[in-house]
């Protein structure tokens, strides 16, 4: 609240809109609230998107547009981006997206916000406002409570549906709040309307959570689930994987779609379409969910090298891990140990190397330089680069 940045902004809007004009709003303050970490910084304002932008490059403070149609400013400080945005209500609505209006009102703002927890507020001194009466209570508790009437929240945006499963997998405990399950179960099939960026991202924030086992078995209980992801899933696997990777420590958001999907890569390929996925994550994925036969805790080292350097490292551990997540055999982890604790080196030689020996321009360099890699990479890469251009004149001749 005092940093050099946040600073900077909130003296440029106060310096245009007087004390009070902007507050701290949602996540940082929910999450100050119950001492998680703070990654973004949002501030409401009551000054319009025009005044805001005016009023920040004043200061010497960068204003970028991001959403000015919903009243969203990003105010960029040496490199530290915080979202501004002027308070509104809804005035047309379809569950997709909305036109709004602004507003100098802080409680019509709150009403149009989704869960009490992120519909608080706070001053720079830390004064909390929480106009639903419910936000902080709520956030302490871990109850996720949609504002006001649930089915109302949802027309509005029913990417809210996905959002309840991430907040629930984040910061809830105890049972869930049950007209809101009511709400999500009736709009389900709403969901599958949403743009796949918007669903990507949500199911992937979601996944990231420490556990999010509970909220994933709700999603499949309301049929959510389903309409997300309609090929057959292996909830199995995934929960034998989020074990794993708790005992581990890790969050591997990606992986655990994987462990949802089945072993089908072209399936995963037309998956990460429908879903928009970056091609980096297309890859993954489905070299993740390419099977491994192979594969087992009894492989011997030279074989699980091999393996690594013909599919790469992070393909054999992730199917190390997949593979762990369904079975009790106790060798998985010192297998994933092994995968984790060697980096293939690279070739000692090259083609100019294989024409230096002798090998014709052309194909034959190819096939001299095929036979060589089987050779070193059956002596488990042992051979240096001296050895490995004696076996090549050998296998040249």
């Amino acid at each position: 609240m005092t940093a050099p940045a946040t600073t900077a902004v909130l003296d440029a809007l106060e310096t245009a809109g007087g004390a009070d004009c902007a507050r701290f709003v949602g996540g940082c303050v929910r999450n100050a609230v119950i001492g998680r970490p703070i990654a973004d910084i949002d501030v409401a304002t009551t000054l319009t998107p025009e005044a805001v932008t005016q009023a920040l490059r004043a200061a010497g403070v960068r204003a970028v547009p991001t959403g000015v149609e919903h009243g969203t400013v990003t105010a960029i400080y040496k490199r530290q981006p915080i979202e501004v945005t002027t308070l509104r209500r809804d005035v047309e609505t379809d569950g997709r997206r909305a036109v709004v209006a602004f507003t100098t009102d802080w409680r019509e703002d709150a009403e149009r916000r989704d869960f009490t927890l992120n519909s608080l507020y706070a001053r720079r001194d830390g004064t909390i406002f929480d106009p639903t009466g419910q936000g902080v209570a709520d956030a302490r508790a871990g109850r996720i409570v949609f504002v006001g009437d649930p089915q109302m929240r949802l027309r509005e945006d029913y990417l809210r549906s996905l959002r309840f499963f991430r907040f629930l997998a984040w910061y809830g405990r105890g049972a869930p709040d049950a007209a809101a399950v009511a709400a999500i179960t009736a709009f389900k099939d709403e969901v599958a309307g949403l743009a796949a960026e918007r669903i990507s991202a949500e199911l992937l924030k979601l996944l990231a959570a420490q556990d999010p086992r509970a909220a994933v078995r709700l999603m499949r209980q309301t049929g959510v689930l389903a309409v997300v992801l309609p090929e057959p899933l292996d909830l199995a696997r995934f929960e034998g994987l989020v074990a794993v990777e708790i005992a581990r420590g890790e969050t591997d958001a990606l992986l655990r779609l994987a462990a949802l999907l089945p072993d089908d890569p072209a399936g995963a390929a037309r998956l990460a379409a429908r879903l928009r996925l970056a091609n980096a994550e297309r890859d993954r994925l489905t070299a993740a969910l390419t099977p491994a036969p192979e594969l087992s805790p009894t492989l011997p080292p030279p074989a699980v090298h091999a393996l690594i350097y013909r599919r790469g490292g992070l393909a054999v551990r992730d199917r190390t891990k997949l593979n762990w997540a369904r079975a009790e055999e106790p060798g998985w982890r010192d297998l994933l140990a092994l995968v984790e604790g060697w980096v293939p080196p690279a070739m000692p030689v090259k083609g100019a190397d294989a024409i230096a020996a002798g090998a014709p321009r052309g194909p034959k360099v190819g096939e001299a330089l095929r036979a060589l890699e089987e050779w070193w990479i059956e002596g488990d890469f042992a051979a240096d680069r001296q050895a490995a251009l004696a076996k090549l004149k050998e296998l040249v001749a």
